[in-house]
């Protein structure tokens, strides 16, 4: 079963679902312990967490984290039914991330099968890769996640971690930060029948959001971002269809540049009149030197299996990599290539996901030498 058959299989099960995620998690296990690899499976807010590894059992070998989640938002019942058109696989997953997964998954069994058939003469048989799949990346649960969870208790650690998140075979080495905000926008309430005697929340809370998007940090900048991202994502107001709603609830996700203070952000929000600041979920910006040995060597990796990818870019997203960053663990992502993740048109390139199989082996074969790189710039013997 190569990269694209298990990236359809996977694909097959309804991963947004408690039941899914359990069925999918099953299948993951039985297909790891079917080429010869050991998997651990724990439990985390009863969900299925995959743990894995191949390689060096030595403590002090240099140790790289596959991090994949299996999860998906919700589509509708057919984009589980993967479709093949040319070099595009449609279906909900293969683009964020189920092809990404499958690929790491095979790039995993491609390593143990190298040591074991090569031992000590291959240069990984003196790394170790420990594979995560994780079923909750996608969860609003951001206090609650497994990656969090693992990461504190010392279950993940090690010198490197790739989360498989698409970037077109491009290395992200930094994210925005997150800013979510939940705001209560007050107005006056009044009958329906004559709304000119009140003040509609409602329409206060559009033009609210129109000004932010002209407050002063919308317009800053740094090396890789032109602009933070300002999306409008819930709206809440009015208690019945004949009154004039005295009272709005709405949820700006604000993706900051790294240099930006949210605290200034929420200053300049705050200003606003009749706006009351309910809750605040804050993450900062993901940023890994570019000089990085382990990011060099994974650029390097790109390299070799082709033209046109490895560069050093900037996400617009957030995920589970910043779990290993505020663990101090130099993390990235490093996905395939494709288009309309969360929408109806979500697809992955087939040979994109060949071609990260092949990258992901290569930068393995690379660890050891880029261990005791990052070990020189550290000063560390």
């Amino acid at each position: 079963m190569d990269e694209r058959l298990l990236t359809e299989r996977l694909v097959g099960y309804d991963t947004s679902r408690s039941d899914g995620l359990r069925a999918a998690g099953g299948f993951v296990k039985g297909w790891l312990e079917s080429h010869g690899i050991d998997a651990q499976e724990r439990d985390h807010d009863g969900l299925p967490v995959l743990l894995a590894s191949v390689g060096s059992t030595d403590p002090a070998a240099p140790t790289v984290i596959f991090h994949g989640h299996i999860d998906v938002v919700p589509a509708h019942e057919e984009q589980f039914s993967p479709e093949l058109d040319g070099d595009r696989l449609y279906g909900r997953g293969t683009y964020d991330m189920k092809g990404g997964l499958a690929a790491m998954l095979c790039a995993l069994r491609d390593c143990a099968t190298e040591i074991r058939e090569q031992g000590a003469a291959t240069p990984m048989s003196a790394a170790r890769v420990q594979l995560v799949v994780v079923p909750d990346e996608e969860s609003e649960q951001v206090d609650r996640r497994s990656t969090d969870a693992l990461v504190k208790e010392g279950v993940l650690t090690g010198d490197f971690a790739i989360t498989g998140e698409p970037t077109e075979l491009q290395v992200g080495v930094q994210a925005k930060g997150v800013l979510a905000a939940r705001l209560a926008v007050h107005g006056v309430s009044a009958h329906g029948s004559t709304p000119w005697l009140g003040d509609n929340s409602i329409l206060k809370a559009l033009d609210v959001f129109r000004r932010i998007e002209t407050l002063p940090f919308s317009r800053q900048s740094s090396d890789l971002y032109d602009r933070p991202s300002i999306n409008l994502s819930r709206i809440d107001g009015g208690e019945a269809f004949n009154m004039v709603p005295d009272r709005c609830e709405i949820t700006i996700d604000i993706r900051f540049v790294p240099g930006q203070d949210p605290q200034e952000i929420l200053r300049q929000i705050r200003a606003i009149p009749d706006v009351e600041v309910l809750r605040v979920l804050e993450r900062a910006p993901a940023i890994v030197s570019r000089r990085n040995p382990f990011v060099v060597a994974l650029r390097d990796a790109v390299g070799r299996t082709g033209e046109g990818a490895g560069m050093a870019i900037g996400r617009d997203g957030a995920s589970d990599a910043f779990a290993f960053l505020e663990a101090g663990i130099p993390a990235v992502e490093f996905g395939p290539s494709g288009n309309g993740h969360h929408g109806p048109e979500e697809w992955v390139s087939v040979a994109s996901l060949a071609r990260y199989r092949r990258a992901l082996v290569e930068f393995v074969r690379a660890v050891p030498a880029a261990a005791a790189a990052a070990r020189a710039d550290s000063g560390v013997a």
